[in-house]
């Protein structure tokens, strides 16, 4: 029976930078990934697809231009499903290699297979020929990921009745689409084929939606929405969904409405891609929608040689906090030095428009009775905004008022996940108002807008010294 000292399950992003870690640190590591191709939930279906997806419409589509050229410009006028799927191959195939290339730089073995616990340091994986292979360990990572949520009630075919993994795997673009929750992954699928004029039906079952993002950034970003003409449905539950005799999909709400289309995508929910792992064998105990629970610090499960990472564990289930939870689920499992963590980051949702956000939201300030100041500024009073032809896009930023310290910044619009990190910067060095007012930002830039923002939330704040000397 071979033995390591880490063995990964998952080679996602957090089953990635787990692996890594362990093997820069001189570690024997196996990861075993049930997949034929290494890269995960992440590379196949999750992340890279739909960020891939969304920069192939945009380029396709013409949208970033049609400030300029009109709501009618495009750049191909009839983009089918193979055009998508096109670009989606090409960059699979890189992020693949790339990764197998990075596993053997550092020496870490991958096993194609199924891998199901037998106790709380031997695993046994079924290969893709069906044949068993034992290994031990002193350490494991449990990095699985999630897969959709598909109720009984809704009548999956991955044509006209999808979910989020079905979608990518074989996009065609319908004539119409119901997109059945609003949260990460169905605002940035509505908004994406939004951008490709398909006339789009959002249904959330709550009144609100994003709940974790700034309500003034929703306010604008729902405005956008409304304005391109897609149908937001907040409050609107889906009883069930039925197909007609031609094959659309119909979703009929608890209150009678009934809401048809040609395609159907099913994003209400994921749950942890858990239950083959045979975690009883080993004593870890999922939750109801086979998430594992962790210490928030170590990402030890209740078994102190088993960790967890990523979006198996649940929220923020974002690849870029996933890879930092691998990694220091190494570093804790090996007693190297962990860094400490910042105490924010960035959250990043690629709808069309983007937004990303950092710090604390006025919600949150309000709530904590701080006493703060806003300054916002839009996209469109910023000389490079007019260049690009941007007609919408805003930036608020949150300052306390008796330190000035920067407590948050929230973005909706072009650029905004590569914008944040400014902020992100300032924030958790402890910057604070003054950093925007005084320093100098490239001309013209839509990095301008923090300067306005900062210059906005300045103008009033109360004066503590006089804005000039005194003649005398």
């Amino acid at each position: 029976m071979e033995h390591y000292n880490l063995v990964v399950i998952g080679s996602g992003p957090a089953g990635r930078r787990a692996a890594i870690q362990a093997a820069k640190l001189g570690k024997s590591v196996l990861v075993v990934e049930n997949r034929l191709r290494l890269g995960g939930v992440s590379v196949h279906t999750g992340t890279i697809p739909s960020k891939t997806l969304r920069e192939t419409v945009l380029n396709l589509s013409g949208w970033r231009e049609r400030g300029f050229y009109g709501l009618a410009y495009r750049v191909k006028k009839d983009i089918e499903g193979k055009d998508l799927g096109a670009r989606l191959r090409m960059t699979l195939d890189y992020e693949i290699e790339v990764l197998e290339h990075q596993f053997a730089r550092n020496g870490v073995r991958t096993f194609g297979g199924m891998a199901r616990f037998t106790d709380a340091n031997h695993i046994t994986v079924i290969d893709h020929a069906g044949d068993d292979h034992a290994f031990s360990f002193d350490f494991a990572v449990i990095a699985v990921g999630t897969a959709p949520y598909r109720p009984a009630n809704i009548p999956f075919n991955d044509h006209s009745v999808l979910d989020s993994d079905s979608l990518v795997t074989e996009p065609r673009v319908p004539r119409s689409l119901t997109v059945v929750g609003a949260g990460v992954i169905g605002m940035e699928y509505a908004t994406i084929f939004s951008a490709l004029d398909v006339p789009v039906t959002l249904i959330e079952p709550k009144e609100n939606y994003l709940d974790f993002i700034d309500r003034e950034i929703i306010e604008e970003f729902t405005h956008d929405l409304r304005k391109r003409g897609m149908t937001i449905r907040l409050g609107a539950k889906v009883d069930r969904v039925e197909l007609d005799e031609q094959g659309w999909a119909i979703a009929i709400l608890t209150d009678g409405r009934r809401v048809r289309s040609d395609m159907l995508l099913y994003a209400a929910g994921r749950v942890g891609a858990t239950a083959n792992l045979g975690l009883d064998a080993c004593g870890v105990v999922p939750d109801d929608r086979g998430r594992l629970k962790v210490d928030p610090a170590t990402f030890q499960t209740q078994i102190p040689n088993i960790y967890a990472a990523g979006d198996v564990i649940g929220f923020p289930s974002l690849a870029s906090t996933s890879m930092e939870q691998g990694r220091i689920a190494a570093l804790h499992a090996f007693g190297a030095a962990m860094p400490p963590a910042p105490q924010f980051f960035p959250y990043g949702i690629y709808a069309v428009p983007e937004i990303s956000t950092i710090g604390l939201t006025e919600q949150q300030v309000r709530a904590a009775g701080t006493p703060y100041e806003c300054g916002v500024a839009r996209f469109r009073e910023t000389s490079r905004g007019h260049i690009m032809g941007l007609q919408s896009g805003m930036m608020k930023m949150i300052f306390a008022l008796d330190t000035r310290k920067l407590l948050g910044v929230h973005i909706v619009g072009e650029g905004a996940t590569e914008l944040i990190h400014i902020g992100q910067a300032v924030l958790n060095l402890g910057g604070t108002l003054d950093y925007f007012v005084e320093n100098t930002f490239n001309y013209p830039t839509l990095a301008e807008a923090y300067k306005i923002a900062a210059l906005d939330a300045w103008n009033r704040m109360p004066r503590t010294t006089p804005i000039a000397p005194l003649a005398e």
